[in-house]
């Protein structure tokens, strides 16, 4: 028997991409028609940031999303259902060490 995910979420597949839940396979959706428009550009999906403090490596961070907006602006986003510590403490360590500012969705 699978296991249950802790939170709910349900894999969903689109494109023969697995998505970890329904939301980020809408997105996905979202995000390919904004990318056929010309909207956005550079669309990649689960991107790995190595978190490295002081020479050490503290964490990972992968991103669901990171494109390149009308703008040429760079946008690293994460789909969220819910928000938990960790994670927030990630968000911060992406900013302190990358100068990254996560969008949420």
């Amino acid at each position: 028997m699978p296991k249950r995910n802790k939170f709910g979420a349900v894999k969903t597949t689109v494109d023969g991409i697995v998505f970890h839940s329904k939301k980020e396979a809408a997105r996905y959706v979202v995000l390919k028609e904004l990318l056929a428009s010309g909207a956005i550009s550079d669309l990649k999906l689960q991107v790995s940031h190595q978190i490295t403090v002081l020479g050490v490596k503290i964490c990972r961070y992968i991103s669901d999303f990171e494109y390149l907006d009308s703008n040429g602006k760079f946008v690293c986003e994460d789909v969220k259902g819910r928000i938990t510590p960790v994670y927030r403490l990630k968000k911060k360590l992406m900013l302190a060490c990358h100068g990254i500012d996560i969008y949420e969705t």
